[in-house]
């Protein structure tokens, strides 16, 4: 009976909190939800409603504070997923409001004020990095290290390409940077130059002409044992792969592991031929070593990709085995 009185009581509360709401009166809102809240704290309908009030008054901290209960009091409120993330959003905390925008999609895939969120979220997010990345490249600049500038420059462009300050700042830095960059080339030796034309052609995808500019650099190498040699040749081994030349693949990646046992570039690509050519277990030795290292050491990416592939590579070789 008493359950019911609080219940009663506290849904009265709440009606007097929205008559408050509906004529912005959100203070006295405020009152009346929390007295609804104390009579019955677990609805989450009187945290999200007390929530849009402190956003009205830009109480944006207490807003995010009563959305993120509305979500642990009921994880698929979608609702509450929407005011924490709409709290976090204006104070500027984006990474946190996308995640919550991100678990509220994961419950309703088509709310549409959750899928309008994300799009502003995500936008905020490319303006400040290209605005950060300009920062970098104007101070770069400055400094006369018009290459890491031109890269900056370049790599912000890609995220924002209308963007006429931006433009104003690379037709400044580009002259420049090729001057240095033409500079540079000049003082190479004829081996780097040689790496350097193959690494511009594997970029622009020539896979072919850039596996002649490696095998002229591979030539004009004396220690092939050297680093520059061995990044050659991971780098021919590279466009080998790319035109599923997989015994090319094969041999530049043992001659890198030759030299360099731990290198996980030569060890994946060779993993990935050997299993090309169907040959399982030297893939799945390679694959092992690579997973032995750990993701911190080589990064989750790679570890995932390699953790994938000893799977495979196991059920490909129980398959044979059993005939």
């Amino acid at each position: 009976m008493s359950n019911l009185w609080n219940c009663s009581a506290a849904q009265a509360k709440k009606n007097e909190g929205n008559n408050f709401f509906k004529v912005k009166k959100y203070p006295e809102a405020i009152e009346k939800y929390t007295e609804a809240i104390a009579a019955d704290p677990g609805d989450v309908t009187f945290y999200s409603n007390r929530s849009a009030c402190y956003a009205a008054l830009n109480r944006w901290q207490e807003a995010y504070e009563d959305g993120r209960q509305c979500v642990i009091s009921d994880k698929n409120f979608v609702k509450g997923y929407f005011r924490a993330a709409l709290a976090l959003q204006n104070l500027n905390n984006l990474e946190g409001a996308l995640d919550f925008v991100k678990r509220g999609l994961g419950i309703d895939a088509s709310n549409a004020d959750l899928k309008k969120m994300s799009r502003e979220i995500e936008e905020s997010q490319r303006l400040i990095k290209v605005e950060g990345l300009m920062k970098q490249a104007e101070q770069q600049a400055s400094s006369c290290d018009w290459t890491a500038a031109f890269k900056t420059a370049d790599t912000a462009l890609r995220l924002d390409p209308t963007n006429a300050k931006l433009n104003a700042l690379m037709d400044n830095i580009r002259p420049k940077h090729e001057r240095a960059e033409k500079s540079r080339i000049s003082s190479l030796g004829a081996d780097e130059r040689l790496k350097e034309e193959g690494d511009k052609q594997f970029k622009d995808a020539k896979f072919e002409e850039a596996i002649k500019s490696y095998t002229k650099a591979i030539a004009a190498i004396s220690d092939k044992s050297g680093e520059l040699a061995l990044k050659v040749y991971n780098n021919r081994a590279a466009c080998y792969k790319q035109l599923s030349n997989f015994d090319g693949t094969i041999g530049d990646s043992t001659h890198v592991l030759e030299y360099k046992p731990d290198d996980v570039k030569a060890l994946m690509r060779r993993a990935q031929a050997y299993e090309a050519v169907e040959r399982y277990k030297l893939a799945l030795q390679d694959v092992r070593q690579v997973l032995s290292y750990g993701p911190d050491s080589i990064g989750k990416a790679t570890y995932d990709l390699a953790n994938g592939m000893q799977h495979r590579l196991n059920r490909v070789i129980a398959q044979l085995k059993s005939g």
